[in-house]
């Protein structure tokens, strides 16, 4: 009888610790402490959507975050249809190349890069006046983190997509190389680059201009020191595209974008500023993307 009592005694207060844990868990969780485990997405559920709907597909813990800085109260959905490239090794923290692809949606309205976990999210946005929702470029990684583009559509909706890079970091810290030449600013804003004609009417441009693109988050105290804005135009003066740029973009910037340009014209215009207050400006050349040698093999 006395042994059974004991049993009894023990169950209840293994009853009790369990009840207790419970209680302790629920807790923390209402505090919104950290609890030691598996990351669990945030959801978010908007009117008209149901639970689940949602919920971050690359669970990062800073989307919450991001949808708030990005987005505000604005509708939006993850869709595959926004495609984001990134390496699967990542060998140069400073240069690591990122492409964004969302030509497969209609009235795309603007584009906006960020990375969830670098010291500076926004990388950059992208307005294509005249020019496909498309781009590539290289930024700096601090460490691991999802890499995302969002489009905004003319509806209002945000369609989002991403992928997650793997990378050591450091990138951000990193000081430029352009630093170490005693000439470096005589070289600020010089472009250089090419634009290919295509069948379809748009010109494949690629730049590179010369830039360190400090993000005043190395040891050595240099203070940020990045290109802020371009302007790709035509020869006539219409605007074919915007970029606004930040501290993320790597040194000297190598972009590539899709723009429409106006038949007739050879010249695309660049014009950039920096926040330093420096402006310049280049003409690239356009030429046929395809040789006259294919051209003769189609017309047979």
């Amino acid at each position: 009888m006395i042994a059974f009592h004991q049993h009894q005694c023990r169950l209840e207060r293994v009853i009790d610790m369990r009840r207790w844990t419970s209680s302790l868990i629920l807790s923390i969780l209402s505090l919104g402490l950290v609890v030691p485990g598996p990351v669990v997405p945030v959801q978010v559920v908007h009117a008209g959507e149901k639970a689940g709907d949602n919920a971050d597909p690359l669970n990062s813990p800073m989307w919450e975050e991001m949808r708030a800085q990005f987005f505000g109260d604005r509708r939006y959905e993850f869709d595959a249809r926004v495609k984001v490239s990134v390496p699967s090794v990542v060998e140069n923290q400073a240069q690591v190349p990122v492409t964004v692809d969302a030509r497969q949606l209609s009235d795309v309205r603007k584009v906006v890069v960020f990375a969830d976990l670098n010291p500076v999210q926004h990388a950059l946005t992208l307005t294509p006046h005249d020019a496909a929702p498309y781009v590539a470029f290289r930024m700096k990684v601090e460490q691991a983190t999802p890499v995302r583009a969002a489009a905004l559509t003319g509806d209002g909706v945000w369609h989002v997509g991403g992928q997650y890079l793997e990378a050591a970091g450091g990138g951000c810290s990193s000081p430029a190389m352009a630093r170490n030449k005693p000439d470096w600013s005589l070289t600020v804003g010089n472009t250089r680059g090419r634009a290919w004609r295509q069948a379809d009417g748009m010109s494949r441009l690629r730049m590179t201009i010369k830039h360190p693109m400090d993000t005043g988050l190395t040891r050595d105290n240099i203070p940020a020191f990045f290109i802020e804005q371009l302007r790709v135009r035509s020869t006539g003066g219409k605007v074919l595209a915007t970029i606004e740029m930040r501290e993320p973009v790597s040194e000297d910037p190598t972009l590539t974008m899709l723009v429409r340009q106006p038949f007739g014209e050879n010249l695309i215009g660049v014009e950039g500023r920096d926040i330093g207050g420096n402006v310049f400006s280049s003409k690239i050349d356009t030429t046929w993307r395809e040789s006259r040698l294919d051209n003769a093999k189609r017309a047979e």
